[in-house]
């Protein structure tokens, strides 16, 4: 910049000022308030406690953050009803409000919603050019209508900087556009520039810290007026464990970075050392790793990196802990899942002890006591936590001869009983998920309890009744599908009949804290409890048994429940609700006579029957595994972050072993079936297929919720041409699955007392499924139907739904009836082809499957159905020729009260 250029400062604002100047220094943003950032925070959304929630902002603000980043981006909470939320609550407190807001967000109509909502000048992060320009343009309009700041992530069209060179032209390329051709003001452009890892052992990665620093340097003097930020713990990862020297890295970059103008970033306080307090031996090492000063610089600091004082970092080979007491070794080796020893240590322990069953009470409690001290504070995660549950089983199975044998020679010796209650876990009939049931139990056995596990589909008279017979102390009641939320209210009903007393815990990733206030909780007049992780399932299960406690614990909860049914059925009836011949009159419209409808390459039906499944690992969405391990952020980011980081790389190591073990070894078995035909629709809402001689019709759901004008009222119907038309147009449905094969797995694992693996191949699984479908669908759209015949995405897309067209599925928010797979099964003989079943609660069997829709408009979008009135179910009911309780059985979740 010039001399004669007078300096631009960026502005911000809550309720007070903020004017980042030279003299600022450096502007430390908060992020705890992030759902990827804070599992605290997303536990809190996702319960709903928004007063807690809003604790953790004010203590950062209290802590010293002068800017905090809300960010809610995670798959099983409404991102932008959330934001909104959480934002119109934060501005109503002075103390967290007088802080600037950064609405972090990587989906544009939440950071939009959040715009519409906070006051003062807010941050947006952020945008790029990843989408091209124009998505940028048209987002930088509406950011600069809006009056906010904004981050521009160097990330264009080719991928993400990760060079000098890169990162240059990225900035000045945004920069140009958003000054030159926008007008926007340069001051509130902020710069991030991507920190990555150093001293990783790749030579690609030795310039990652020098480059950034260089990079903000010309940034600075070359685009006026801008700012840099950045995250800084990334710098530093590959020393996660050893926080001396992870400190260390972050003042040192830290010192170099703001000296070549960084001024905003994300760091955490605690992780920083005084950069004049840093030894001299430490910081030489470290300085030539961050400045790339040396050829041997990584190495030296590695070796120099295990003298380091206060180094947690563990060796592989250290054999050092198997010379300390027997308690120490048996506790470590449940604490870290070393498997490898624990027969011998416990064969010590029982030799020593009066009765084999005091080893058990005794020495393993102890440990498992431990684990579960370190999971309840935090210090441990669930995938530690299983891996010590296949310790335990180890342990318990070598010691249960002699227990047997004890008996024998003294049959009236009083038996241990150190079980702190007893379980009873089963997926509730119809439904064949099993992935949280198994973790949680597993978790709740670490914690002595004992499990009574029934499996999946369990009828509701067969729980009963075992839960009569056992003697249980608490029935878990789990579904993934929306019929399952209807077997759990029946089984509350069932309960109340039959005057149970036991609590009743519910779970799974339809259930929610919504849905068993309103619906379940009414039915049984002792505890209900929604448990929406495994990490919370101990501490209420202990709550729940605590017989000095548990009163006002269960009366806390039926009166919480209570209040959040009455505030849920407040703000549910002052929505207002259109008739469904209204709401059919504000359809969206399509011109048909100008809309792009491309005929299939290949109509008729289409099977695979045994795919090679090494096909499917580039499509394969990470995140959502590690989220079903209760570790929660974004893949890839996941593997850097500062609190999970270290625990999801392992598990990220382990998935990817026993992955390319499935890959070898051909373990599972993945088949398909498809099919494109042609359609039109008929009535509105009703799409009529034509295969062969034959026609079949789905009945579509149409939004109800009184819109604001010009907003139509959605269904999925609305994107193919009417019959009045006489357009031809067409539709495609699907069923894939890579399940076949899984459950004898599972077996197998489990018979090898190895819970850990046996939840990882049906994670696995799961994973793979979806990465089926995600794969036939491109086939689809670019050789099927041909569509899209020249696109080219990355997996990074593909997850986020950047392709034409949808693959909307049955029981998703588009479509919530589960009826319509009834349809899909007749017309493409699933069953009959490739051996896909559906269940009494029409799950898929083998559980490792998809089904749904192809709809192949250019103006085709996924949409949430929200709440339909009676009118539409029983109409519904009409078109399909069934009872109207019966659709309304199906339908329940979804119809306003």
């Amino acid at each position: 910049m010039s001399k004669d250029q007078k300096r631009k400062y960026l502005k911000l604002s809550g309720l007070e000022p903020m004017i980042v100047s030279a003299e600022t220094n450096f502007i430390n943003v908060g992020e705890r308030t992030n759902v990827a950032g804070s599992r605290k925070f997303l536990r809190l959304v996702k319960e709903e406690k928004f007063d807690e929630a809003l604790d953790i902002a004010r203590h950062q603000v209290e802590g010293g953050a002068q800017v905090i980043d809300i960010n809610m981006d995670d798959g099983l909470i409404d991102g932008k009803e959330a934001m909104v939320r959480f934002l119109n609550l934060i501005m109503a407190e002075p103390d967290i409000a007088r802080v600037p807001i950064m609405i972090d967000s990587s989906k544009w109509d939440i950071i939009e919603a959040g715009l519409q909502v906070v006051q003062g000048k807010c941050v947006v992060n952020s945008i790029s050019l990843k989408e091209g320009e124009e998505e940028f343009i048209a987002h930088a309009k509406k950011i600069k209508r809006y009056g906010a700041a904004v981050i521009i992530m160097a990330f264009d069209e080719v991928g993400q900087a990760d060079n000098y060179e890169r990162r240059i032209e990225i900035s000045k390329r945004s920069y140009d556009i958003l000054v030159n051709r926008l007008n926007f003001p340069p001051e509130d452009i902020i710069f991030d520039l991507n920190i990555f890892p150093v001293a990783t052992g790749m030579e690609e990665h030795r310039r990652n810290a020098i480059d950034f620093i260089e990079a903000t340097k010309w940034v600075r003097e070359n685009l006026p007026h801008c700012s840099v930020s950045g995250g800084v713990s990334n710098v530093s990862f590959s020393f996660r464990g050893n926080n001396p020297v992870r400190e260390a890295m972050h003042s040192v970059f830290l010192y170099h970075a703001i000296k070549a103008g960084m001024n905003i970033g994300i760091v955490n306080p605690a992780m920083l050392e005084v950069y004049d307090d840093i030894p001299k031996d430490l910081l030489e090492h470290v300085e030539d790793v961050i400045l790339d000063r040396r050829e041997d610089a990584t190495e030296r600091l590695l070796d120099f990196a295990e003298t380091v004082v206060g180094t947690s970092k563990e060796k592989t080979a250290d054999l050092s802990w198997r010379e300390e007491p027997l308690q120490n070794r048996i506790t470590r080796a449940l604490v870290k899942g070393i498997d490898q020893y624990i027969v011998e240590d416990v064969e010590e322990a029982r030799l020593e002890a009066d009765k084999p069953i005091e080893v058990i009470e005794g020495n393993l409690m102890t440990g498992m006591n431990v684990v579960g001290d370190l999971f309840g504070s935090g210090k441990m995660f669930l995938p530690q936590v299983v891996k010590s549950a296949r310790v335990m089983k180890k342990a318990v199975a070598y010691l249960l001869p002699y227990i047997e044998e004890e008996k024998k020679k003294n049959p009236n010796a009083a038996e241990g009983n150190g079980s702190n209650g007893r379980i009873l876990m089963a997926t509730v009939k119809g439904d064949v998920h099993d992935i949280g049931k198994n973790i949680v139990s597993v978790v709740l056995g670490c914690n002595n309890y004992d499990i009574v596990d029934m499996g999946v589909m369990v009828p509701p008279e067969k729980i009963i009744q075992t839960a009569i017979d056992e003697q249980v102390d608490i029935i878990g009641l789990s579904g993934l599908i929306t019929p399952s939320l209807d077997e759990m209210v029946f089984l509350a009903k069932e309960m109340e009949r039959r005057n149970f007393k036991v609590p009743l815990l519910i779970g799974g990733a339809t259930t929610s804290k919504a849905h068993t206030a309103v619906k379940i909780d009414p039915q049984y007049k002792n505890a209900v409890v929604h448990v929406n992780d495994a990490s919370r399932a101990v501490t209420v299960v202990g709550d729940l048994l605590n017989k000095r406690s548990n009163q006002k614990y269960v009366g806390d909860l039926k009166e919480d429940y209570e209040k959040f049914r009455e505030g849920f059925l407040k703000r549910t009836k002052q929505k207002e609700y259109l008739a469904i011949e209204e709401a059919r009159k504000n359809k969206y419209s399509i011109d048909w006579n100008s809309s792009d409808i491309i005929a299939p390459n290949k109509l008729g039906i289409q099977i695979i029957e045994d795919l090679d499944l090494q096909k499917l690992e580039p499509f394969i969405d990470w995140t959502p595994f590690f989220r079903s391990w209760d570790l929660h952020g974004k893949y890839p980011a996941i593997l850097t972050d500062e609190v999970v980081g270290e625990q999801a790389t392992s598990l990220f190591k382990d998935a990817k072993e026993l992955l390319q073990k499935v890959f070898d070894e051909k373990l599972l078995g993945a088949k398909a079936i498809y099919g494109l035909f042609k359609a039109t629709t008929i009535n509105d809402d009703d799409i009529e297929i034509t295969s062969g001689v034959d026609t079949f019709k789905f009945r579509t759901l149409r939004q109800q919720l009184k819109k604001h004008a010009g907003k139509p009222n959605f269904a999925l119907a609305d994107f193919i041409a009417p019959k009045e038309s006489r357009i031809q147009d067409y539709m495609g449905c699907f069923c894939v699955a890579t399940g076949f094969g899984t459950k004898e797995l599972a077996e197998a694992f489990e018979a090898d007392l190895d819970d850990y693996n046996s939840i990882m191949i049906k994670a696995l699984a799961d994973r793979l499924a979806e990465a089926f479908a995600e794969y036939l669908h491109e086939k689809v759209r670019k050789e099927d139907w041909g569509y899209a015949s020249k696109e080219e995405l990355t997996n990074e897309e593909l997850i986020k739904e950047s392709y034409k067209g949808i693959r909307p599925a049955p029981g998703y928010p588009a479509c919530p009836d589960h009826l319509e797979k009834l349809t899909i099964w007749e017309l493409l003989q699933v069953k009959e082809k490739i051996g896909v079943e559906l269940t009494e609660g029409l799950a898929m069997w083998p559980a490792a499957s998809v089904s749904g829709y192809y709809f192949a408009n250019p103006e085709a979008r996924y949409f949430g159905l929200g709440k339909i009135k009676e009118d539409q179910v029983k109409d519904f009911a009409k078109r399909k020729n069934i009872d109207f309780e019966y659709a309304k059985k199906w339908l329940s979740p979804n119809i306003a009260d």
